[in-house]
C-alpha cells in the first residue's frame, strides 16, 4: 500500500518560518506557532516542506488504507494562511461562526490575516480540534 505523501520531517520549525518571505504571513506563522504550542502542549513538527503541525493521530479506511497524520497544524502560504484540523470537532461549527472573516475548504480552515479573526475563538477550535482529533477514532 502506499505511503503518505505528507510526512514528518527532521527540519527545524524556525528555520522554516524564519524563511517566509512575507513579513506578516512570517509574524502571523509564529503567532499560530505559539498558540498552537500553548494549547497543544506538543512541539512543532515540520510535515512535509511547509506545515506545520502538532501532535499526531491514527486514521484508517474502510478499504484497509491507514496512516499518520498532524493532529493540528498550518502551513503560511502566500495568499492566505491554512489552518488544518480545526473543522472536524462537533462543536467547531458555533464557534466558526464567531471566528471571523474565513474560508473553509475539504478540511482546512483559511484565513488572511490573524489580525482579523478573534484569537480567542481560534484557540478554542485549536482546543477542541486537538482533543478530538487525538482522542477519537477516525475513519475519513
Amino acid at each position: 500500500m502506499a505511503e503518505n505523501k505528507t510526512q514528518p520531517t527532521d527540519r527545524p520549525v524556525p528555520d522554516f518560518l524564519d524563511a517566509v518571505e512575507h513579513p506578516v504571513r512570517r509574524a502571523d506563522g509564529w503567532t499560530l506557532h505559539d498558540l498552537m504550542h500553548e494549547v497543544t502542549g506538543e512541539n512543532a513538527v515540520m510535515w512535509g516542506p511547509s506545515m506545520v503541525g502538532f501532535g499526531r493521530y491514527h486514521y484508517r479506511y474502510d478499504s484497509g488504507r491507514e496512516g499518520d497524520s498532524l493532529a493540528v497544524g498550518f502551513s503560511p502560504r502566500k495568499t492566505n494562511l491554512a489552518l488544518y484540523g480545526l473543522t472536524i470537532a462537533p462543536a467547531a461549527e458555533d464557534l466558526l461562526a464567531a471566528l471571523g472573516p474565513h474560508k473553509r475548504g475539504a478540511a482546512c480552515l483559511y484565513v488572511t490575516r490573524l489580525e482579523h479573526v478573534d484569537l480567542d475563538v481560534l484557540r478554542e477550535l485549536v482546543r477542541l480540534g486537538f482533543t478530538h482529533m487525538t482522542t477519537v477514532e477516525h475513519r475519513p
